[in-house]
This record gives C-alpha cells, structure tokens and sequence, in this order.
C-alpha cells in the first residue's frame, strides 16, 4: 500500500491457503491469567445481554492499560497466542447495511473455523468504539469478554481439536476513524453524493468489523453482502454475485471470494459509481468510477492491461482469475484490496502528477496502477505472517515498479529508477519490526527493500536464475503466509550460498554495509573489507573498471587486490548494489 507515501515518508515512512507458521503459538500472555484467575474465583463469567456493557478489566490489567494502553494494545493484537492459534479460520460472511445520514453500520459476521486443539475460548477483535449487540453459536448466546479491542468468546463446552464450528457476532454503532487509512470513511464526492471506502492496512479491519484481525490466519474463502441506499453502489472484493431490493430505500450488493484474504485487505466502496467492463483472455476487468470522471477514467485505466500482461510474463497468471480484477476511483492516493484495487491519482502519470523517483522514468506511467496491482502478488497472494515482516509486501512490490519498467521501458530505465530510489532512504530504523506487537516497519521497506533485491539480483549476476528464482517465489508461496526466514531459506537454496548474513544486515540493521578501501599506490594495490553489523558478511561486488569488472567477495577482514587505477581510477559499481563507499590513501603512520 503506498499509504499516501509522503505519509509513509514523514512518519518513517481455487486452492486454499495453508496457513504457513514458522514460529510457535505465544503463551498467553500473564495479564490475561491473571485476569482469567480473577474471574472464575469471581465466578463472574455470565452472558453478556444485549446492550450490555462486557466485564469490568481487573486491577491488573487497569493499571497496565494506565502505564502503556498503546502497547497494551498492540500486544493483544499482534500476539498470536492460545486463543488465536488454537482454531484455523475458514470462512467469513460479512452481512451489513452501511447507513450513510448517520454514519453508522449494523450487522453481523458470520465465522466458520476448525479447531486445532481442545478448547473453550477462542480471541476475536472488534474495535472497542462498536458494540457488540450478541454472539450466537446456532441460536444460543455465548459469553464473552473485551479488553481494549480484543474480544475473547468463551464456550459452554470444550471445543473438539479437528471439528468446524460456526458463530454469528452481530455488531453496530459509529466507527471510528483515525485518516485516510484508519477503517471506514463516511466522506462526500465534490457533488455532495456519499462516498465511503475503507482502508485499514495499519489501524485494522476491526476498526469496522469484527474478526480474526491477524495477517497469519486467513479465511479460504469469504462471502461480502453490503446494503446501500438504493442510489448508491457498493464494490468490495471478489467476483459479483447480484444485487437485492430490499423494498426499504436499500440495496444489498453480494460479493464471493474464492480464495484466501488477509482481513485489511477486506473492502468496501460505496458511491454513484459508473462502471465499464474488459476482459484479459480469460481474466474479467472491471472499472469504477464517478459519472464525471468516467471519460478519464477509461484513457487512464487503458494502462491496466499492459500491466497485467507485464506482470504475467514474470509470474504466471494473474493470482485471482476466478475473482476478477477490478479498479475502482477513491478520494485517497490508493490501496491494494484484494481484487479490488483502489485509486486516487487524479488520472495522471508518475504519483499525483509528480516524478515519483526524480529520474524522468516515473511520468512514463501511472505510479498508483502499478503499484497498488502489484500487490496482487505480493501482499495479497504472498502474506507476511506479521507486519514487522511487511517488507515483503511493499519491498517486493515496489521492485515490481522496477520489473514493471523494464519490460517496458528497457534495462537502462529500470536501472535509473531503481537508484532514484536511494535518495528516499534514511537509514535510521532496520527494516523489520519487532515480531508480535503489531509494530509497523519504518517506510524504508518500500525503498530500501527494493534496493536490496537489485543488489540480490547482482550477487547473482545471472539474469536467467534470477527471474527464475523471481517466479519460484511467487509460485512456492502463492496463498500462503510466510515470513523473512522462508525467503532466506529459499534463496540460500538457489544461490548455493548462506546468504542469511546479508539479509540480516539490509533487514535487522539500519546501517548499510560499507565497502572500506585503503590504496597503496606506490604498491599498486588496495586493502578492501565489509564494515557491517553482521560478522559472517560475505557479500561479492564488482570493481575496477566499468565494462571490465572484476568481482570480489570481501569479509570483515582485510584483503588486498593488486590493481594500477589508483584511488581515482578504481570504481564501485555502485549502480547495481546498495552500498556505502569509503577511499582513502594509505599513510605511513
């Protein structure tokens, strides 16, 4: 998601999946004992009634919500402890109507899942701004409990490991809404028609409805029915199934997902769209637009196509085909729901009419297009398991811009764009983020993780192997969930190589590596070394002199190359890795 990037910047920044976990399910964590002890001794578990308010938080868990409530927070969202991991999610069915006088939604989710252990409790979320009006296993309530946002539902009886069960959690209220890309926005159009949308990659979907609001656990598949005023058309993910006449002013539009979605990726668009249709051989294009825009928006749009044939020659088809792909106008810079792209760059080139990289490539196309579809394959069919690995995303796909250019627009601008890029780098935080507590990476995993699969690719230096590899990924990891030690796993594999320290170098840490040359000139040589975080590093780069390099493959310890091109003559091919550079002459002392 570009995350209107000047954002990022500033804050700095049909198979079903098989949920692919790397790491063991957390214990819970002691707050939540001490809570759970403090309510059965209590024996203050009961049926929530409707228009109840949920159990009081002991004293425990007050005077942690008082010390740190933020981090509080992100741990019972980001944890993925025993009442997470203790089900697989199925399917979702999210049935609401969307009332646009009073900026409200009422409805509910229906959850099928399988349980993969005994047990009597299972952890959903649902922000704490909307209330919970019942939960209903078939026709009987069960009881339940919130703590900030998370709801933890409890089961008169123990739920058997291997079993499907099914709830209905009804909902209602006014979402809150923290921007653009915080949940559901009830805005206008510059006609003073509704226009409401949803984005909530970071905040998350339960800031609008309530699930397993987790990128490891994705439903298989997913039914989306949302009731508009009759004027109104909503578009969410997956393929159109048909409308409905309410007969009260509302409309309900049905929507059917037929593969594995991570729960941000869930949308709604509801505005006087007008809508205009392709298709991509067996793949179906649809467009959405206001009626005032629609004219630009076909000649802008026309750019979908060579996209998705780009896209194609890399990776295959297109991940959903049976879903479609649908791009859709919003009043935001863009976001990569999943089948349902949407899009706010003012029907211009580059992003928001501007050069994106500084380099004169990025004006040659629609930045916000091709970016936000890339996400198909990266983002939306390959899912990091946990933000903090969310490089995989938006490193991925922002070196998908650069795949997207050169098969385009040839080598030489893919290279110039790719190294526009360098001067959006800062440096000041590694790349991946802490694990468990929903802690968002700095916005040098767009940037900086594009960077270092150029330089991957140069390590390699076999264009063959390495689209090849491109692909492998793709396709070893398509609907699934997977973290950054499954990308090293695969590529030490195909380099033949432990590449582990270099990617935790350019990933843990936030300093670059920096190549060290000390010329003796009166000796025609130069010492070289490494000076990174990582003791292992052993990364190869071309030197010497441009159109006749020569690889060397420095450590952290001193080597010496003979070489008669002195200080000024000797050359890095810094174009083709993301390095710093240091020379300096030898001295006597």
């Amino acid at each position: 998601m570009v995350k209107e990037l000047r954002l990022a910047l500033r804050a700095y920044d049909n198979s079903p999946r098989k949920h692919h976990r790397t790491t063991q399910a957390r214990a819970p964590t002691m707050t939540i004992l001490i809570l759970l002890a403090a309510l059965l001794l209590a024996g203050c578990q009961h049926v929530v009634p409707l228009q109840q308010q949920a159990a009081s938080p002991s004293q425990e868990d007050v005077a942690e919500e008082l010390v740190d409530p933020e981090h509080r927070g992100r741990q019972l969202r980001g944890e993925y402890g025993r009442y997470r991991a203790n089900n697989d999610l199925l399917y979702y069915h999210l049935d609401i109507r969307v009332t646009p006088e009073t900026k409200s939604i009422r409805g509910k989710n229906t959850i099928r899942f399988r349980m993969l252990r005994d047990d009597n409790r299972i952890q959903l979320d649902l922000n704490r701004d909307l209330a919970i009006d019942k939960i209903l296993l078939g026709l009987k309530p069960l009881q339940y409990t919130r703590e900030l946002n998370a709801v933890f539902i409890d089961f008169p009886t123990e739920l058997e490991s291997g079993l499907e069960y099914s709830i209905d959690f009804y909902y209602s209220g006014t979402p809150k809404s923290v921007g653009r890309f915080g949940g559901i926005s009830f805005d206008t159009d510059p006609f003073g028609r509704p226009w409401i949308y949803t984005a909530c990659e970071g905040p998350g979907s339960s800031y609008w409805w309530p699930g397993k609001d987790q990128w490891r656990d994705e439903v298989e598949t997913m039914d989306i029915s949302i009731a508009v005023p009759n004027q109104l058309t909503n578009v969410s993910n997956g393929r159109f199934v048909g409308k409905k006449n309410l007969g009260d002013g509302y409309t309900r539009w049905d929507w059917r997902v037929h593969y594995p979605i991570n729960s941000y990726n869930v949308s709604i668009n509801i505005a006087a769209y007008k809508h205009f249709s392709d298709r991509l051989g067996k793949l179906s294009l649809d467009f959405y637009s206001l009626p005032e825009d629609f004219e630009r928006a076909k000649k802008q749009f026309a750019q979908a196509k060579p996209m998705l044939k780009a896209f194609k020659h890399y990776f295959g088809d297109y991940p959903f085909i049976n879903d479609g792909y649908k791009l859709i106008q919003v009043p935001y810079s863009g976001m990569e729901h999943q089948t349902a792209v949407t899009y706010g760059n003012g029907f211009t080139n580059g992003y928001l009419n501007r050069d994106w990289t500084g380099v004169g490539v990025s004006m040659k196309f629609d930045f916000i297009i091709i970016h936000e579809s890339g996400h198909e394959w990266f983002g939306n069919a390959v899912t990091a398991s946990d933000i903090c690995d969310m490089w995989i995303h938006e490193g991925w796909t922002t070196y998908m811009e650069c795949m997207y250019v050169e098969r385009m627009f040839g080598y030489a601008d893919a290279l110039k764009y790719v190294n526009g890029y360098k001067r959006k780098v800062r440096n000041k935080r590694p790349i991946i983020a802490e694990r468990g507590i929903h802690q968002s990476p700095p916005g040098d995993q767009y940037f900086k993780g594009a960077l270092f699969l150029n330089t991957l690719r140069n390590v390699l230096n076999d264009d063959k192997k390495w689209w090849a590899l491109v692909r492998e990924v793709y396709q070893n990891f398509k609907y699934q969930s997977i973290m950054t030690e499954d990308l090293v796993q695969l590529f030490n594999k195909r380099f033949e190589t432990d590449l582990t320290p270099i990617f935790d170098q350019y990933l843990r840490h936030a300093d670059l590596p920096t190549l060290e040359l000390i010329f003796d000139e009166a000796a025609d040589s130069v010492a070289y070394r490494w000076k990174t975080d990582e003791a292992d590093f052993a990364m190869p780069i071309r030197v010497g002199k441009p159109k006749a390099w020569q690889t060397i493959t420095p450590t952290v310890q001193w080597q010496t190359l003979p070489t008669k091109l002195g200080k000024e003559g000797f050359k890095v091919a810094t174009d083709l890795y993301f390095v710093e550079l240091t020379k300096s002459l030898r001295t006597d002392d």
